[in-house]
């Protein structure tokens, strides 16, 4: 099917909005509270940032599908606060380049090199948890997505 409704001709290229395994079984739950590292080298949590929606995305340098959705993050990071939270284990080593070469300009790398949050969540790499702004769980996303799409938009409108 192509965007307006109609059935591709053969051989005609359709953009398919890929969107990763929505999952809102756990839809009002509190934020974490467990520590992980702002990129001023601070420690923070995920319910310190009530008060407004934040998107959530727990991701590794070697993971494809996190690498590929980064620009998408930082694009939407104008929107809604994006917590960029990563499981490398070698934290700033890899992180800090990986954000200079990307060009990422929106986002800020937080750390979490003890993969405390993935463990906590039984998080596979990437998820993405969205959280309204009393700081309760709307959804999460596992598996890559392009952020900018409407079918992403929709969904973050739901924190509102």
């Amino acid at each position: 099917m192509t965007t307006n409704g109609t059935a591709a001709a053969e051989g005609e290229k359709v953009v398919v909005d890929t969107i990763g395994t929505l999952d809102r079984s756990h839809k009002g739950e509190a934020a974490s509270s467990l520590p992980f590292k702002a990129p001023d080298g601070s420690t923070t949590s995920i319910a310190a940032f009530a008060g407004k929606p934040v998107l959530v995305n727990l991701w590794a340098t070697w993971c494809a599908p996190c690498v590929a959705e980064m620009p998408t993050l930082d694009r939407i990071a104008t929107r809604i606060q994006v917590l960029a939270i990563s499981q490398d284990l070698d934290g700033a080593a890899k992180v800090a380049p990986f954000f200079a070469k990307a060009g990422l300009k929106n986002i800020k790398p937080y750390l979490d090199p003890g993969v405390g949050l993935s463990v906590a969540y039984q998080a596979s790499l990437p998820t993405s948890i969205l959280y309204d702004p009393a700081g309760k769980e709307v959804w999460r996303m596992t598996g890559g997505m392009d952020w900018t799409t409407p079918t992403a938009t929709d969904l973050i409108a739901e924190a509102r």
